[in-house]
């Protein structure tokens, strides 16, 4: 009932207030876990990897050479090493050297770390050997590893010219001393070091495939290499975009073996980017080329690292 305005019900008045919310409730609570978490790493990013591109950047503008009393002071020169390397016919060929280079390394790797996959994905007594097997190269120092194919490439009795004899080539044939083999030498030992690094993805990619795709394509009467085509390779798109990245990055960073096998030579036909890219920081003390040289040494790794992603999501939609 209502008696002079005010509602009551069973002799309790009720008044209608207008519901006050705490500030205390609207505000969200910080919370710094997160914050605490992700610090180490942004941390390490930042002053190891932004900080020395940055620094690049700004170095890459000036003229410093530590080897030349008269030019151990920074001098500003804008645009002149960029364009003192693209108009060296010396850097144009390091540039070809290091574009044959991962051209001949990183589909090679790819293509053969999948066929090495594909055969090793069975269940058959005795597979982890030849698992093993094809690995076992990834796991040695590549500096062991170029050491070891000094043997093969040895012009007196190295394995490849014993093979060549074995075919009716007379004459030993020096393979990283021949400005025309010395560069496909070098392409040689990183394929057979990488191929099985690779083969570890595409045989984890393989296994993980669901069966009842390939039983229903069965039942379609489908064979191994239709199944191949249209199921295994799709259903890869993600392990082939990893795999093909790390590869690109992979043989852009990768130069040990070239200090064993040829450094750089002859005549600098075996010289790749990262290479010369030590060559100008710690043989010539060249600052100002060399932080040029990394920066254009990110740019190209940035710009395929990007692209090819964005390619890969736009074929998914």
């Amino acid at each position: 009932m209502i008696y002079n305005g005010v509602a009551r019900i069973s002799g309790h008045p009720i008044t209608c207030e207008e519901p006050v919310l705490s500030l205390q409730n609207t505000r969200k609570k910080f919370k710094p876990l997160p914050y605490i978490l992700i610090f180490p790493t942004a941390a390490f990013v930042a002053l190891f990897t932004a900080w020395p591109v940055l620094l690049s950047v700004y170095q890459s503008f000036f003229r410093q050479r530590m080897n030349i009393a008269k030019f151990r002071e920074p001098t500003f020169i804008g645009l002149d090493n960029y364009i003192n390397l693209f108009t060296d016919p010396y850097f144009i060929q390091v540039i070809k050297n290091t574009l044959v280079y991962v051209l001949g390394t990183v589909p090679i790797s790819i293509i053969l770390g999948f066929l090495f996959a594909l055969l090793v994905n069975r269940k058959v007594r005795g597979i982890g050997f030849f698992r093993l097997a094809f690995f076992h190269p990834m796991v040695l120092p590549m500096v062991s590893a170029a050491t070891i194919w000094m043997f093969f490439f040895t012009p007196d009795y190295g394995l490849f010219n014993f093979a060549l004899n074995f075919l009716g080539y007379s004459g030993p044939e020096n393979w990283t001393g021949n400005p025309s083999l010395a560069l496909l030498s070098v392409i040689i030992v990183a394929v057979w070091k990488n191929s099985g690094y690779y083969m570890v993805f595409y045989l984890a990619g393989l296994q993980n495939l669901p069966e009842d795709v390939y039983e229903a394509a069965a039942l379609d009467g489908a064979n191994y290499w239709q199944s191949l085509w249209k199921i295994t390779f799709p259903l890869l798109q993600r392990t082939t975009l990893f795999i093909t990245i790390v590869a690109f990055i992979d043989s852009f960073r990768t130069v040990d073996h070239i200090f064993v096998l040829t450094s750089g030579g002859p005549s600098r036909s075996s010289t790749v980017l990262l290479f010369e890219l030590w060559l100008e920081r710690f043989e010539y003390q060249d600052i100002g080329v060399s932080a040029a040289i990394t920066v254009i040494f990110v740019i190209v790794l940035l710009a395929f690292t990007v692209t090819n992603f964005v390619t890969s999501e736009r074929k998914e939609t």
